[in-house]
This record gives structure tokens, sequence and C-alpha cells, in this order.
């Protein structure tokens, strides 16, 4: 039996999962018709300050056991992919979807695999050698929010980005110019907007009520996955084409998607074309929701803190100049708005739980976990805790700069405790694209424009929605273009 929990005292007595306090539920049942889908991840915040760091749910046939201690949680995530795997009803439910297998979902072998292609494919020198284009996807970001800006018209700003990280992720990836930030309605984008949600619905649904009654809902969705399926289809096509007229691509390749192909292609390899379009869908999704659900966060907190915008507007303009010729050495230099990206995720992380399955007996802490057991992370629970940083409910993005007095003293505890992109083997592996293409954004937004207004439906602090991700309801914005100063 594995203990994840190395300062445990040999002498602590062990407690099973049905010894643990937690939610009461009903019999049988549990407490599955007790959770709210869209806000779950604040329904296991609040059980944990009541029932404490570790604490059990039910469900029928189950118990699962929540975690909100973070050196637990770190352990937990160390512990992948070998102690710790995805579960197996968000593969069931992913693959009843239509959407093929990836690296997401992957365990054991097939996951090596897998992730030894994505991290070659997300290597800085490629994100780096692509970088003209992507500031090319940024410029029309800029020119769609000019537009915007001249007929003073409010956006709507997680559409807006969510095109902006499609484009970029695509061209990256895929080797396809994909451009939903010019195009009309029938966009990419606003078919992968309805696989998340739905996807994070049906995991916590009581019951398979789509197995027994399509709903409108359920039909646009059929119909949005085989639209997402259709442009994969075509991004490999183009990958094959261009490895099939440039054979040195195969032994160079240019994106990730021909990486993938070419290691498919190779005997033995263990990776089917099923594995190289589920890889593609999970590219699109994961670059499109989480970075561009960071970005509207903070944007969103910049605005309710002036005092913060002022300065990240500052350096961005003193640094980065124009910001249709920025450059990579530029972006390396914003370090309160780096702050800034890193404090958001912090207080707003899109990924506030992470729910992985024991594969073998175990201890969490001073608590047997039985293989097969549901164990839910909760990522956010101490790093908004004045038990572990100061004033920790703040925006304070000083925190993260080591040279700023009391708070830079803290940085490296709120990097320890802030994990946003996960730890252990299976962390994101396009963490570093998704920080240069939030600088990015941010870069084309404060150094073009003046933000007149980030509002919310009902002009309060934006309120949480899960979708899969955590992102903000409602935000639109509004912006004046910049005049530059005169020579």
């Amino acid at each position: 039996m594995t203990v994840l929990d190395a300062n445990r005292p040999a002498s602590t007595a062990l407690r099973r999962l049905d010894e643990l306090p937690g939610p009461r539920g009903l019999p049988w049942l549990g407490n599955i018709f007790q959770y709210e889908p869209e806000r779950f991840h604040l329904q296991l915040e609040e059980w944990c300050r009541e029932f404490g760091a570790l604490f059990r749910l039910r469900a029928p046939g189950q118990q699962l056991l929540v975690v909100g201690d973070h050196e637990l949680v770190a352990a937990i995530l160390r512990d992948r992919p070998d102690g710790f795997g995805r579960g197996r009803k968000i593969q069931e439910i992913g693959l009843e979807m239509g959407l093929g297998p990836g690296l997401f979902g992957a365990n054991g072998d097939p996951w090596r695999a897998q992730r030894r292609m994505v991290m070659a494919g997300f290597r800085p020198a490629h994100v780096k050698g692509y970088f003209p284009s992507m500031l090319q996807v940024a410029q029309r970001l800029r020119g769609r929010w000019q537009t915007a800006a001249r007929a003073r018209q409010s956006i709507d700003l997680q559409a807006d980005l969510m095109r902006y990280t499609v484009d970029t992720i695509a061209g990256l990836a895929f080797g396809a110019e994909v451009d939903t930030l010019g195009s009309g309605d029938n966009v990419i984008q606003q078919h992968l907007d309805k696989i998340f949600p739905t996807l994070s619905r049906r995991v916590l649904a009581p019951l398979p009520v789509w197995r027994w009654w399509r709903s409108a809902t359920d039909r646009q969705l059929e119909k949005s996955v085989v639209e997402v399926n259709v442009a994969v289809a075509e991004f490999v096509a183009q990958a094959r084409s261009r490895l099939t007229a440039e054979p040195d691509r195969r032994v160079n390749p240019r994106n990730l998607l021909e990486a993938m192909i070419v290691a498919a292609d190779e005997p033995e390899s263990g990776i089917t074309d099923a594995h190289v379009s589920g890889n593609v869908v999970t590219m699109l999704l994961a670059g499109e929701d989480t970075t561009a659900n960071t970005l509207a966060w903070t944007i969103h907190l910049l605005w309710r803190h002036p005092a913060a915008l002022a300065r990240a507007t500052e350096e961005l303009r003193q640094i980065a100049g124009d910001p249709a010729a920025l450059t990579l050495e530029q972006l390396a230099r914003l370090d309160y708005v780096e702050a800034c990206l890193h404090e958001s995720m912090r207080l707003k992380p899109v990924a506030p739980l992470q729910p992985l399955q024991a594969l073998h007996d175990l201890c969490v802490g001073d608590v047997q976990v039985p293989a097969g057991t549901v164990v839910i992370s909760l990522l956010r629970r101490d790093s908004v805790s004045d038990d572990h940083l100061p004033r920790a409910e703040a925006f304070e993005p000083e925190r993260w700069l080591t040279s700023e007095g009391e708070l830079g003293h803290i940085a490296s505890s709120a990097n320890r405790i802030s994990t946003p992109f996960g730890a252990g083997p299976r962390i994101c592996p396009g963490r570093y694209l998704a920080m240069i293409e939030m600088k990015m954004a941010l870069a084309v937004l404060l150094g073009g424009f003046d933000i007149a207004g980030v509002d919310t439906p009902d002009g309060n602090e934006a309120r949480e929605r899960l979708a899969f991700v955590v992102g903000p309801v409602g935000l639109t914005m509004r912006l004046t273009e910049r005049v530059p100063p005169s020579p």
C-alpha cells in the first residue's frame, strides 16, 4: 500500500472512507442529487471549510474522497500515472460523445507514448519558431477590437478570446490556417464551446438521461461534434499531404500534428489514427477554454483593481511599445504583467478541481483509499487561505515579484501552493505556449487601447461557472482606441 503523506507518523491510526465526515445524503443515492453542476467546485470548497481537508462524498455503490490540503494534492498529482489515473467515467462519456481517445483521458503506456509526442511538439524552440504566426493572430484580434472600439460596441470578451486561442493553437499544433477572428457566425469555436460544458454536465449527472431521451441540446451537441470531427479530419488530411509532398518533414516535423502522424506510422508505435484525431480535439478544447478564460479573469481583475491596471499598462507601453512589433524578448521582460497572470490563476484557476481514480490500494494522509476510488483534489482551497498566504483573497500581483519587499519574500510559497497547470508527470504540456499567448493578448489590449469598462450582467463581481473549466459569466468589455503620443 502506497502512503502519500510522508509526514504522517507511523503510529497514526488509519481511517476508512466511511469513517470520514461529509455532507449528509439520501439512503443508497448518497449526495448525487445535491450536486449543482455549474458551481460544483464552490460546493466542494464550502464543504471543505465545514468538514475539513479530507472528507467523503457518497454515490450509488461508491464513496469518493475529497482532498483540500495542498501538500496532499501535490503528492497525488505527482503519483500519476502509476498511482492515479483519469476516471473511467470521463473516458466513457467522452468516447460516447464521439471524441476520440487523446492524451487527456489516456492512462498507463498509451499515455506515455502520446505524452512523448505532445511534449516534443510543445518544445519552447518549436513555439519560438511559430512566433511570427502567433503575432499575426494577435494582430487579427487587435483589428477586431479596433472595429468594435470605433463603432462603440461592447465586446463579448470570452467569445473573442476563445476565437483568438483557437486560431493560435490550430496554427501552432496543426499547421492549419484558421481565422475564426475574421469569420462570420459559423465558426469551429462555436462548436467547441458546446463540448466541454456537456462533458461536465454528464459527468456530474445523477442519471444518464441523454441515453434514454435526446433533447434539442443533445442533438445540437451531436451536430457540433460532427462539425469538429470534420474539421479535424481536414487538419489530418492537410498534414498528410504536406508529409507526402515534402518527405523531409518526416525527419523534422514542423508541428505537433505532423509529429503525431510520423509517430503513428512507426511499426508497433501503439498509436492509431484515432489517437491522432483524439489529440487534435484535445488540443483544440484545452487550448481554447483554459487560456481564454484565464485571460478573461485577468482582464476582469485588472479592471477592478485600477492601480494594478495602471502599473501593468505602464510596464507594457514602456517595454513593448508598438503591439504590432512585439518580440519574444519584450514579452520576457513583462515581469509585472506575468505577475498579474499568476495572481489571476491563483485566485481564479480555471481548473480548481482534479478528479482522479486510485489505481491500487493506497493511503492519502491517514485515510485508506481502496483501488478504484475516485479522489477529487481541490487546487484552490489553500492558495486563498490566510493560513498559508497573507491577505490571501486580495489581488496583489506584487506577491509574485521577488524584489518587492514582504510580498516578494513569499513568492516561492505562492508558487508552491498555487498549481494552476497541475504538477508532476502530467503537468500541462502547453503551459509555455499559454503564457506567451496570454502576454500577447494583454499587449494588444493594453498597448493599443484604453479600457472604458469591463462589465458583468449585474454590475457586481463576475460569477464563476463550471463547465469543465471555470469561466466568468457574461463579461463584456468596452474599449477606446489609444492614440500614440507624438514623437
